[in-house]
C-alpha cells in the first residue's frame, strides 16, 4: 500500500467540508437531483487499480454535493434536527482520525473517559436523578429499544421471570401503555425489542397531543401483571408535553415503569424558563433524548437514561472469554448499549458542552423557543394562515385556507411546494388531526431573527401567490 500524505488528504477533506457549510446559508434549496440519478451519478464498475486518495476526496465531493439535502441550514425548518456544531464536527473527525472502538474502557481509556465525563454532564444539564447511567446511541430509535429493553427486565424480574436468559416465549405478558400521539420511532422501538407495535394500550389525548392522566388511570385499572407506560416530552407536530406529575403517580400506584420519550422536548429541562413544561418527569425510571437535535452533535447520536445503573448493566452486558474482565465499579461503555463494537459518541458531545456550557445550552433552547413564537405571530398576522398548535417550545404547525378540510389540504400542500421551489427555507408537511399541516421546527443551533423573518416572508408571498394575489 502506498504512503498516504494524510496532512493533505485531510486538509482537501476540511476544505471540501467547509466550502459546503459555507454554501448552506445562501439556498437551503432540497437536492436538484433524485436518488436515482445519484445512483447513476456514482456507478461504475470496482476499480481494478486504486486512484490517488485525494482524488477520491475530490470526485466524492464533486459527485456527492448536488444530492446533499441542506440539514444544517440555518432556515432548514422541515423537521427536529440540529445543524451540527462546528465543534462538533471537528471533534467527530478526530473519533475518526483516532479509530477508537470505544466498547471497552481498558482498551480505549481516553474515550471512555471522556463519554462518563459526558455522562455527567448531561445528567447534571438535563437535571436527573444523580447516578443515571447513559448508554450513548446511534439516535432515539434505538435509545427507546435500550430503554425499553432494561424496562422489560425490570418488570419481568419483579414478576419472577428473566427475560435476559430465558427470552419472552412463556414470560407473564407485558402491558404496554402509550399516549395516542406518540411518536412513530417509539412504535419501532417496541416492534424491535419483541413487544410489538400493535399490542399495546393506547392512551387518550387531548387536542395538543398531551396523554390524558385520567384516560390512563382507567386504562390501568384491573390490570395485575408486568406494565410499562410510555410518556412523551415534545409531541412532534405540537411540542406538548404529558403531564407527567400525574402520570408518574397513577402509574407507580399500579405499579408500573415509567418511561419517557423526550428526543427533543427533554432538553426543556436545561433551561429556568422551560423547566416547569416537564415537572414530574424526575419520578419516572427512563428517558431518551437525542443529541443530534437540540444539542447540535453531528450525527449519529442519541441517549437512553436509566435511573437503575445496576439494571441497565444487567440487561445490555454482553461476555465472553476474550473480552476484559469487568472490576466492580467500572464503567463500560458497551455495558451500556447493545453494541459492542461503537465509536466514540462521547467526544463530540463533550466537546458540544464544553463549548455551550450550561448557559449556552439553556440559552440556545430559549432562543429558538422566542423564535418559535416570532415565527407563529408573523405568520397568523396573514388572512388564511392558521397556527394550529400552542407555541410552547419550539414547533410551530400551520395550515392555509377558509375551505374544508380538503381544500386546505390541497392549499397548505400547495404552499409547501412553492416554499421548497423558491429556496428561501425549507418546509415539510404533517398530518394532524385530519388537516394537512406546514410544520416549522426551530432547532437549528445557526437559525437567526433575521432567518425567522425572511422565512415568514417568503412563506406569505408563496401563500399569496397561491391566491392570484400580489406578493
Amino acid at each position: 500500500m502506498a504512503t498516504v500524505d494524510t496532512s493533505r488528504l485531510f486538509a482537501k477533506a476540511m476544505a471540501h467540508a467547509a466550502a459546503y457549510r459555507q454554501s448552506l446559508t445562501e439556498d437551503p434549496r432540497p437536492p436538484s437531483v433524485s436518488y436515482r440519478d445519484m445512483v447513476e451519478r456514482f456507478a461504475e464498475p470496482l476499480p481494478e487499480t486504486g486512484m490517488d486518495p485525494g482524488e477520491v476526496i475530490d470526485s466524492l465531493a464533486t459527485l456527492a454535493t448536488p444530492g446533499l439535502f441542506p440539514i444544517a441550514a440555518p432556515r432548514f425548518f422541515g423537521w427536529v434536527i440540529g445543524a451540527s456544531h462546528p465543534v462538533g464536527v471537528a471533534a467527530d473527525w478526530l473519533v475518526s482520525a483516532w479509530g477508537q472502538n470505544t466498547g471497552y474502557h481498558s482498551m480505549t481509556p481516553s474515550t471512555s473517559a471522556i463519554e462518563e465525563i459526558a455522562e455527567r454532564w448531561l445528567v447534571d444539564v438535563l437535571d436527573l436523578p444523580l447516578g443515571s447511567s447513559i448508554g450513548f446511541t446511534t439516535g432515539a430509535t434505538v435509545a427507546n429499544g435500550t430503554a425499553l429493553a432494561v424496562a422489560r427486565t425490570g418488570v419481568l424480574l419483579q414478576a419472577g421471570w428473566d427475560p435476559d436468559a430465558d427470552g419472552l416465549f412463556g414470560a407473564p405478558p407485558v402491558e404496554v401503555l402509550i399516549g395516542a400521539d406518540a411518536h412513530s420511532s417509539v412504535f419501532s422501538s417496541l416492534q424491535l425489542i419483541g413487544f410489538g407495535y400493535k399490542r399495546v394500550t393506547r392512551i387518550d389525548t387531548d387536542a395538543q397531543g398531551r396523554m390524558l392522566a385520567h384516560a390512563l388511570e382507567r386504562a390501568l385499572q384491573g390490570k395485575t401483571g408486568p406494565k410499562i407506560v410510555i410518556a412523551q416530552a415534545g409531541q412532534i407536530n405540537t411540542g406538548a408535553f404529558d403531564p407527567f406529575t400525574d402520570i408518574v403517580a397513577v402509574s407507580k400506584a399500579a405499579g408500573a415503569w415509567v418511561h419517557v420519550d423526550g428526543a427533543f422536548g427533554l432538553w426543556a429541562r436545561a433551561t429556568p424558563t422551560l423547566h416547569h413544561l416537564t415537572e414530574g418527569i424526575e419520578g419516572a425510571d427512563s428517558w431518551v433524548t437525542d443529541g443530534h437535535k437540540w444539542l447540535q452533535v453531528p450525527y449519529d447520536c442519541g441517549f437512553a437514561i436509566v435511573k437503575d445503573r445496576t439494571l441497565h448493566q444487567r440487561a445490555m452486558t454482553q461476555w465472553s472469554s476474550y473480552l476484559p474482565t469487568i472490576s466492580q465499579g467500572d464503567r463500560v461503555p458497551s455495558a451500556l448499549v447493545p453494541e459492542l463494537s461503537r465509536r466514540a459518541r462521547g467526544v463530540p458531545v463533550y466537546a458540544v458542552l464544553k463549548t455551550l456550557g450550561r448557559e449556552g445550552v439553556a440559552v440556545m433552547v430559549e432562543r429558538h423557543c422566542a423564535m418559535a413564537r416570532q415565527f407563529a405571530k408573523l405568520l397568523q398576522e396573514e388572512s388564511g394562515i392558521k397556527v394550529m398548535n400552542d407555541v410552547n417550545l419550539n414547533q410551530v404547525i400551520v395550515n392555509f385556507g377558509h375551505g374544508n378540510a380538503a381544500s386546505r389540504r390541497a392549499a397548505t400542500e400547495a404552499v409547501i411546494t412553492r416554499v421548497q421551489q423558491d429556496g428561501t427555507c425549507f418546509a415539510a408537511g404533517a398530518e394532524w388531526r385530519g388537516d394537512w399541516v406546514m410544520r416549522l421546527s426551530i432547532i437549528s443551533g445557526e437559525t437567526t431573527e433575521n432567518d425567522i423573518e425572511r422565512s415568514a416572508v417568503a412563506i406569505i408571498a408563496a401563500w399569496r401567490a397561491e391566491q392570484g394575489l400580489a406578493p
